[in-house]
């Protein structure tokens, strides 16, 4: 690890023993090559290969991502390695006065971090501002760890004999992250594992890396000690020795199909923990009698919203009883959205994140087309003037689409509503039951039977009622299920601190024990 140059702010003494801090050497770079944290240092890599980072609304390269050597892998897992024991005998109330700190500077610097999202992700700064503050509700959640990891204690189980229950950190812990959300998921993971005790390793996603260093960066500002958190960059080879390495002991994912059912065969094939959320198919059921202004409104929002780049976007909907009475209000709602560039103040809809992801969404969209389905509203061609070069897509809407349909079996991941019909809510309950991903659907009506149905009836781990994406605060769990989520334990809630800790039962006795010289073989028994 001393190979490894510290690229930390230039510090001076100034009266009252306060510190002035230059901007940081990575930064000053042109473009800034962003570095790895390896025990407490933010350090350049030497890999000689790098990614370039584009803004999407300009193609131009904010900045270069490294693929970490393996050298320097293995720098940061004995760095957290190291760290641990010393972090998880650190008190409780120690670590969470750290994630308070913590939150403050989240707080302090939260323009910055959604100035970043929108340069890196293309997400306009209203959105950038909704990734923070859902991530900041995590690290809140993390402040409160100390009542919510308690064990359970039962006196005098036997004669004399006591039982308890303890919970223990893991040991390394590591997080995969997906581009959609560069702060939230971030922060999904890494507060609530080391307030829980363990040590952690990050990688973020290589296509918007920014916002989880300076994170990182806030983190250790506010006092989290050396090798406690450590980022490494890259992509495929760093994920594989994330699942192989014997040091780490539970791994983090959020990502696509593909990849996380790869890295929760490989992962947990090694014996890790594992929670791994994928890509999923959202639904929303409209009755006939839903209140169609608010149901429109929720609808272009949840479909649209962050250019429908999020797992919880809606990307389908199933109007029961017909498309007519709808199609053309959700036409003029969708058209009346103003596609930008994120930094401009106008804008609701930002371009996707890359040229790559918009041909494949185009092509999802041409295969819709090409297999019968209505195109209603097209946004493969749109342009935005003086952000020619930007990889935009407009708010599309495809109707008659039927399950057999591509785009339909597909993650379109883009600003596409897909609209179906169904004859009756058992129809619509059943369309959405047979999908093989889903995270979560919801159903728009005014009629109390039909909600209590759909929510008995429907297969998906988060249900809305007239709301649209059905994400719970911290303290709940995202729920997940069928092939959308592999692992036992969820994020976020006692799920998620079940998952970064493990249970120890104690059973003590404190009694005189009889004068005989045999010794008793039996278990404790009442």
């Amino acid at each position: 690890m001393r190979n490894f140059k510290p690229l930390r702010p230039q510090k001076s003494a100034v009266r009252n023993n306060y510190l002035a801090v230059t901007e940081p050497s990575w930064r000053q770079r042109n473009p800034p090559r962003v570095p790895n944290l390896i025990g407490g240092r933010f350090v350049d890599s030497q890999s000689f290969v790098s990614i370039d980072v584009l803004n999407p609304a300009t193609q131009q390269v904010i900045s270069q991502v490294p693929l970490t050597t393996n050298e320097e892998f293995k720098a940061a897992v004995f760095a957290a390695k190291r760290a641990f024991p010393l972090w998880r005998n650190t008190p409780i109330a120690t670590r969470q006065r750290i994630m308070f700190k913590f939150q403050e500077l989240i707080r302090r610097d939260i323009d910055k971090l959604a100035m970043n999202i929108t340069a890196e992700h293309g997400k306009t700064l209203k959105d950038a501002y909704g990734d923070v503050l859902r991530g900041l509700e995590e690290v809140e959640h993390a402040c409160g760890l100390a009542t919510l990891q308690m064990g359970e204690f039962v006196s005098n189980v036997s004669n004399g004999i006591d039982t308890y229950s303890i919970r223990e950190p893991l040991g390394v812990c590591a997080g995969i992250c997906p581009f959609d959300f560069p702060a939230m998921i971030p922060l999904w993971m890494f507060p609530l594992a080391v307030t829980c005790g363990n040590t952690f390793i990050l990688k973020p996603s290589e296509k918007d890396p920014g916002a989880a260093v300076m994170l990182a960066e806030l983190a250790v500002e506010a006092g989290l000690p050396n090798g406690v958190l450590n980022i490494v960059h890259g992509n495929n080879e760093i994920v594989n020795a994330i699942c192989d390495d014997d040091d780490i002991k539970a791994i983090s994912f959020v990502g696509p199909n593909v990849a996380g059912t790869y890295v929760y065969a490989r992962a947990s094939a090694k014996g890790k923990r594992i929670q791994s959320n994928v890509g999923a198919k959202n639904h929303a059921v409209v009755m006939p009698d839903a209140s169609m202004d608010a149901t429109l409104n929720a609808l272009v929002a949840a479909g649209f919203g962050a250019a429908g780049q999020k797992r919880m976007a809606l990307s389908t909907v199933v109007f029961v009883g017909g498309l007519n009475p709808w199609e053309d209000k959700l036409v003029e709602h969708a058209k009346a959205i103003k596609v930008n560039a994120g930094t401009e103040p106008d804008a609701d809809l930002g371009p996707v994140i890359s040229k790559q992801v918009k041909e494949q969404i185009c092509k999802l969209i041409q295969t819709g087309v090409d297999t019968g389905a209505n195109l209603v509203l097209d946004g493969r061609n749109i342009v935005v003037p003086e952000y020619e070069d930007g990889s935009f897509v407009g708010p599309t809407i495809l109707s008659n689409v039927t399950t057999n349909m591509e785009c339909y079996k597909e993650e379109v991941f883009g600003p596409v509503l897909l609209c179906m019909q169904a004859d009756s809510i058992e129809e619509a309950i059943n369309i959405i039951n047979r999908h093989k991903y889903i995270n979560g659907a919801s159903i728009f009506t005014t009629s109390g039977v039909a909600a209590r149905k759909f929510q008995t009836e429907i297969e998906v781990g988060q249900v809305g009622i007239n709301v649209p994406i059905s994400v719970p605060l911290p303290f709940s769990s995202f729920t997940s299920c069928k092939p959308s989520f592999a692992g036992d334990l969820n994020f976020d809630g006692k799920a998620g601190i079940q998952f970064y800790t493990q249970v120890k039962m104690v059973t003590q006795q404190w009694k005189d024990l009889p004068g005989s010289s045999g010794a008793s073989l039996l278990m404790p028994s009442s």
